[in-house]
């Protein structure tokens, strides 16, 4: 029955990955009231394991995807001008040589091994760069600079590649921190209204006339809660499928299809700071990308995963895989012992019937079931790229069945500390020292690139490293810990060095179990002062 002194929601959120939170910032700022549930930390799962750029998808144009990459390609720059720390432009290296292949089963494949068979699958130079005008032209660009021809004789670029590369094309893509994309979005929604429950388990949702009767758990104290809600979103990622199944039991067809991708992470492998965009002899692609100041980040793979719950890692095979594929390019001859850690995502991609994981759409599908009731929107698929217009889509979707939703509004409006214009990164950090002396460069850059214009409110009044605290090591300070348990939901020691920075790259374990215990400790002190 349904609770008449419960207050409903507008929409209630299940899921706190991009697309969930990407569409609670939107529906908060229309002035719908919204309630977002994740079952663990924000970007705990695909959201927090991409390969980290806001890109087009060049590769898409051989599926024939242009609507997908016409629409990435256009948010490239509105997202850059609204997240200007956590995202910034990167040119991409495209090594040529005459031995590129297509993968088998792309449409463009099959159309030229129709029409030109002496190709034998061969990618030939003016089909790539075809490629790259369309990429260059599909969706405008007033920040980005356009394609370009690179010798790699005697160039930066070409120093660390073997020498039978000797041209390369160049093109315009960016960088974004995905995870801390995820938090930015969940504290902007909460900052117009919206209710953020991190660590808050759907057990189950019920439809009751016009409403939905959702319970949760939270999974830290066992707590359980009931809400109302006029309309439900399934952002479920991996587990939307699970959710339909299980926690609304809907009887749907749709369905959702796992694809993992890995990734590897050595130690820097060269001096410059553009990325590469490498194809392999089986068609396949991967990128190798300047890292974390120190590191290089190689990716991805593409292979088949059955179940949500079996936690993503990269396989012995997958790390194989992108070691020799990098070898195929690279001068120095990668190994084991030069992979410094591993991530592993699982893409929740629209069940489209491909014939192979790398062919499955990488666009979104939204699908709304209204029958019997309230209404429930299911979300499968999409790029983070496009998150902020799956956002839009979404709220087109829910303004047919909840009234009065205004119209769209978060084309470039600033996430939080991003006000700042996109060619002011290196003014800050200058600022930043001038005003705290006791940064070093790499201290002052790491906080504007998480932090923004945030940056010096972590530091406060500061006048020496001693004022913040205790210092956890690799200038992680107690005041930065605190002001992301006080402002970005972090609970715990992997909250942070693995999802709100990357610092876990530096840490040491036993530095890691302390920062561990010593938030612990602190939230137990809290509770009791709660009581």
């Amino acid at each position: 029955m349904i609770d008449k002194t419960i207050e409903p929601t507008d929409i209630f959120i299940i899921g706190g990955g991009i697309n969930g939170c990407g569409i609670a910032r939107d529906a908060a700022g229309r002035g719908l009231s919204v309630t977002l549930a994740e079952m663990n930390d924000l970007a705990s799962a695909t959201s927090s394991a991409s390969t980290k750029l806001f890109h087009g998808g060049l590769r898409y144009l051989e599926y024939f995807e242009f609507r997908l990459v016409r629409e990435a390609l256009v948010e490239r720059e509105v997202l850059l001008k609204a997240m200007p720390h956590i995202s910034w432009p990167m040119r991409f290296v495209l090594p040529y040589h005459e031995d590129m292949r297509f993968e088998s089963d792309t449409p463009t494949s099959r159309l030229l091994s129709y029409v030109m068979p002496w190709m034998k699958g061969r990618r030939p130079a003016w089909l790539i760069r075809l490629g790259l005008f369309m990429y260059d032209n599909l969706g405008g660009r007033h920040i980005l600079p356009g394609t370009s021809t690179l010798s790699l004789k005697d160039t930066p670029e070409g120093a660390p590649l073997q020498e039978r590369f000797a041209k390369a094309y160049e093109y315009s893509d960016c960088w974004i921190e995905d995870s801390r994309l995820v938090v930015l979005n969940a504290r902007d929604a909460e900052a117009r209204g919206a209710k953020i429950l991190p660590r808050t388990k759907v057990l189950s949702a019920t439809r009751e006339a016009d409403l939905w009767c959702v319970e949760t758990q939270n999974t830290e104290n066992g707590d359980t809660q009931i809400h109302h809600a006029r309309m439900i979103v399934n952002a479920g990622g991996p587990w939307v499928g699970d959710i339909i199944q299980t926690k609304v039991r809907l009887n749907s067809r749709e369905g959702v299809r796992l694809v993992r991708g890995s990734h590897i992470v050595t130690r820097k492998l060269y001096d410059h700071d553009k990325c590469y965009f490498f194809q392999g002899s089986d068609g396949r692609i991967i990128f190798a990308i300047p890292y974390e100041t120190d590191f290089t980040l190689i990716g991805t793979t593409d292979a088949e995963h059955d179940d949500p719950s079996n936690k993503p890692v990269c396989t012995p095979d997958e790390q194989s895989y992108l070691i020799n594929f990098a070898n195929q390019y690279f001068k120095q001859d990668l190994s084991d012992a030069d992979v410094v850690w591993t991530y592993s995502g699982v893409r929740p991609l629209y069940d489209d019937g491909a014939s192979s994981a790398t062919a499955a759409t990488r666009d979104y599908t939204l699908k709304v079931d209204a029958n019997g009731g309230a209404p429930i929107l299911n979300i499968f698929g999409g790029k983070i790229t496009t998150y902020r217009r799956l956002a839009e889509s979404a709220l087109e979707k829910v303004s047919e069945h909840l009234a009065n939703v205004k119209g769209p509004w978060t084309a470039g409006v600033a996430l939080p500390g991003g006000d700042f214009p996109v060619d002011g990164f290196d003014a800050m950090v200058a600022d930043l020292q001038d005003r705290f002396p006791f940064l070093n460069a790499f201290w002052a850059r790491r906080l504007v690139r998480a932090y923004g214009t945030e940056a010096a409110s972590i530091l406060g009044t500061a006048r020496e490293a001693d004022d913040l605290g205790k210092d956890f090591g690799a200038t992680l300070s107690a005041a930065e810990v605190l002001w992301l348990m006080e402002n970005e939901y972090a609970r715990t020691a992997e909250d942070v060095v693995w999802r709100r920075n990357k610092l876990g790259l530096r840490l040491s374990k036993d530095q890691i179990d302390t920062l561990d215990t010593w938030m612990a400790t602190h939230r137990r002190s809290e509770s009791k002062a709660a009581e």
